[in-house]
């Protein structure tokens, strides 16, 4: 599993709530990635192939090579 190497975005969680008859039984807890691509972007004016997710890549975070 990779972990953006700019924002350090990685593994999180949250509640999945299962309703039935208008009350809410079985709470439990579901883990989602980070959507994560492997890019080559420009460090220091040099290529190098980074692990760098969406949110970062459309913000502007990071240039592309």
């Amino acid at each position: 599993m990779a972990k953006c190497e700019i924002c350090q975005k990685n593994l999180f969680f949250g509640r999945k709530i299962r309703i039935t008859r208008s009350q809410i039984s079985r709470r439990a807890l579901t883990q989602q990635n980070a959507n994560v691509r492997t890019v080559r972007v420009m460090v220091n004016g040099t290529p190098k192939t980074m692990h760098v997710c969406t949110r970062c890549l459309r913000s502007g975070a990071v240039e592309r090579a």
